[in-house]
């Protein structure tokens, strides 16, 4: 497992300078992609997320505790393994992401696509809150 996955300071790891990241905490363009939004409660919330994610291909939730989620994405071709990371910030509703490569420079925009389609999938289902509000 890589050596900057886990909780830190109450935030997850920065992204290396490397291409193949991306974080809602980076503070670089480059790197950004925003944070999952939610109005239900944090733990309703990471339940919808452990949801989506265990609906997607190739996953394997390796951690979990309160608040925090660390996925495995294995690609189909060459099985490549990519760590996804959540962190629930319940004051203002967020949940943050970082997604990184495990290996190589460029992931020819990996992360971000994943990122992306993980975050479609999120506004598809909806929070249980978002739900009863429609």
């Amino acid at each position: 497992m890589p050596k900057d996955i886990g909780v830190r300071n109450n935030r997850l790891a920065d992204c290396p300078p490397s291409p193949n990241c991306v974080s809602s905490r980076s503070p670089d363009a480059g790197h950004t992609v925003d944070p999952l939004t939610y109005s239900t409660d944090a733990d309703a919330a990471m339940r919808a997320l452990k949801d989506v994610i265990g609906n997607m291909k190739r996953t394997r939730i390796r951690t979990e505790s309160k608040g925090y989620l660390h996925v495995e994405f294995t690609s189909a071709l060459f099985r490549f393994v990519d760590d996804v990371e959540f962190l629930v910030d319940e004051q203002a509703r967020l949940i943050h992401v970082r997604s990184a490569s495990r290996i190589g420079h460029s992931d020819l925009g990996a992360n971000r696509k994943r990122v992306e389609q993980l975050r479609s999938l999120w506004q598809q289902k909806g929070t249980p809150a978002a739900k009863e509000d429609r």
